[in-house]
């Protein structure tokens, strides 16, 4: 199945108009024909955050999209077995899609500034394009550490993604 999806995982709790309109944004300005939204149940980077009930998450995600074509939900991050790894999910989905689909992987400006710190970095920008939505207080930087482990030019790839 070949076409542009966009994987915006987090913890959602809630889900607001913020998220939706990145998304949305993201979505038109790259062509992506659909953005698929993926709770995770236990955020590898929010281990003491006492998030709402995974089935809570879930279903105000479901409500907040109802409706909306561009967007679908998917129960993989909160079904999967372990820690809601980004590499892991984006495999699961490079295997469902196939290899003429185009896969991108949303975050936000703080989340590029601490993806050296995730698991297996490099795995997720070679598996799918990450695009980073620009927050206030968040800007889009050099990340050195990030650069020590994926190379100068993966890490202009990544700042060149950044959208505003």
């Amino acid at each position: 199945m070949a076409g542009k999806t966009a994987l915006f995982g987090g913890s959602f709790d809630p889900i607001h108009h913020g998220h939706l309109i990145i998304a949305r944004a993201i979505a038109e300005h790259l062509s992506i024909d659909r953005v698929v939204l993926l709770p995770s149940r236990t955020p590898p980077h929010k281990p003491d955050r006492g998030l709402a009930p995974s089935e809570h998450r879930a279903a105000m995600v479901r409500v907040a999209i109802e409706g909306d074509p561009l967007f679908e939900f998917s129960d993989h991050d909160l079904t999967c077995a372990g820690p809601s790894y980004t590499v892991r999910t984006v495999e699961h989905f490079r295997r469902q899609l196939g290899p003429d689909a185009e896969l991108f992987w949303i975050i936000g400006a703080d989340s590029l500034l601490e993806l050296h710190t995730w698991y297996d970095p490099a795995g997720i920008v070679r598996r799918c394009r990450v695009i980073t939505a620009a927050r206030p207080g968040s800007q889009c930087r050099d990340v050195p550490e990030l650069r020590k482990l994926l190379g100068d030019d993966a890490v202009q790839q990544l700042l060149a993604d950044a959208i505003e």
